[in-house]
């Protein structure tokens, strides 16, 4: 039976591909315009050029995955993810070095950037992995698996380094959590972060406060000290902000964690173990986390890493024409295209190359200079409709296997798609992440075009007895 056939193959997903990779070659061809150059796609010397080579082998590709049978994926999972890690190995031996990272191979004009293809062999060995039936989330064991497949190519990226790329691979907790990895672990992972961000915006000690005032007002509520309970919290609360206000913070902090000792061993033998159990040590770890995380970052971080977490959480301390210059000149192109846009070809900063990076981290700023805000909502909508419809695909599939791959496509569009658009506009750290489909670069073009085809292909194995 034909691949074509209107019954199995899924239109809404390659409608949305094209329109994607319509919308992405456009944009590259607005923010690499030269008006002396009218039909720089024929010239495969110039960006828009090399972009017109790499969108047609990416649709030829992704054709071609539908002629392969779904299952030789999950039959070849682990070769493909051994292949993929063993370029990952060797792009750091003989790869070419660009912008201080060695993550490319190059070849007569063109390179290729081997993390991107091990995002999709790392997408089909975990699913693999976990459409086995002897593999569950809810035992340590599967546990580390899991983040070994994921830890590996990791690991191997940051030597490139690629700190972006690497961050990438944070998406499978996504599909970890659909396949049952407790709650509690996210939201413990979730609360170490926003200590770790929190403790580079302010000082450490004065984080760790703040944890520890309300850990050491929860044990004393629950240890219920009679009539004495309530003045027992005002004064040592009291003393411990006094002390904070009138500048002596190591005192503070000290006097704080001292209490929690106290009165964590008073709950602890006095039937309240698991709280004790559960305040005192989360209250020791967030302090290790706090002031590790501020000796990393003065002592562990190069200079311009730490601009761009400076850019990121403390942009009052940037140079506006130094480190800051890229996300104001993003923000301000962004928002000169109004509500309509000035027009395709008629972007003011991109024509003027007043962005930096402008085809790569920064072609979401094209989008809205010159489409505007209308623009912008279509790009955002078209990937929020790819994510929903991968989703659906994912929850009517037949097989285990096809729900995971699904899964971990989604997860990995969605992270790309949100912080690139969150470093145009200034949330997120400008760490390198391409923009799916819209970006320059034929790596990451070539490798999302291959999920892609490769999910749509599983999709049709619905229809299959």
């Amino acid at each position: 039976m034909s691949i074509l056939q209107r019954s199995q193959i899924d239109w809404i997903t390659i409608a949305l591909y094209v329109a994607l990779l319509i919308i992405g070659w456009m944009m590259l061809h607005a923010a690499s315009y030269d008006p002396n150059q009218v039909y720089a796609y024929f010239d495969f010397g110039t960006i828009i050029g090399k972009q017109t080579i790499w969108v047609g082998l990416s649709v030829l590709v992704f054709l071609a995955t539908l002629t392969i049978d779904w299952k030789f994926w999950q039959s070849t999972a682990y070769p493909i993810y051994a292949v993929t890690l063993f370029l990952l190995l060797l792009v750091l031996l003989v790869g070419v070095e660009i912008k201080g990272a060695r993550s490319w191979f190059g070849f007569s004009g063109f390179s290729i950037q081997p993390s991107e293809f091990a995002k999709f062999g790392t997408a089909i060995a975990v699913s693999s992995y976990l459409s086995y039936f002897k593999s569950d989330l809810r035992q340590w064991r599967s546990i580390f698996v899991c983040l070994g497949l994921i830890g590996i190519p990791m690991f191997l990226i940051l030597l490139q380094p690629d700190a972006g790329s690497a961050l990438v691979f944070s998406s499978f907790f996504i599909l970890f959590f659909r396949n049952g990895l407790s709650p509690t672990l996210y939201i413990i992972s979730l609360g170490m972060l926003a200590i770790l961000i929190l403790s580079l915006i302010f000082s450490p000690k004065t984080v760790v406060l703040l944890l520890s005032l309300p850990a050491m007002l929860i044990l004393i509520n629950k240890l219920r000290f009679d009539r004495w309970n309530y003045l027992i919290m005002l004064a040592s609360t009291t003393f411990v902000l006094f002390l904070f206000y009138a500048e002596y913070l190591w005192y503070s902090l000290g006097l704080a964690i001292i209490l929690i000792l106290i009165f964590g061993a008073i709950a602890y033998f006095n039937r309240f173990q698991r709280l004790a159990l559960l305040i005192v040590p989360t209250v020791l770890l967030g302090s290790l986390i706090s002031f590790g995380s501020k000796f990393a970052f003065d002592h562990g971080l190069k200079p311009h890493q730490q601009e761009r977490i400076k850019v990121w959480l403390r942009p009052h301390e940037c140079d506006p024409r130094g480190s800051l210059y890229n996300i104001l000149q993003s923000k301000t192109a962004i928002g000169s295209g109004g509500w309509q846009g000035k027009g395709f070809l008629e972007g003011d900063f991109t024509k003027l190359n007043y962005v930096p990076e402008q085809t790569t981290d920064f072609i979401f700023s094209t989008v809205g200079e010159e489409q505007g805000f209308l623009g912008v909502l279509g790009v955002i909508l078209l990937f929020l409709f790819l994510m929903i419809q991968i989703t659906r695909i994912a929850e009517r599939a037949k097989n285990k296997f096809i729900t995971n791959y699904a899964y971990a496509v989604a997860g990995i569009i969605f992270i790309h798609f949100f912080v690139n658009i969150g470093m145009s506009m200034g949330v997120m750290p400008v760490i390198g992440i391409p923009l799916p489909f819209i970006s320059k670069g034929g790596s990451a073009l070539m490798g999302f075009s291959i999920m892609l085809g490769v999910l749509v292909k599983m999709d049709m194995a619905r229809f299959s007895r």
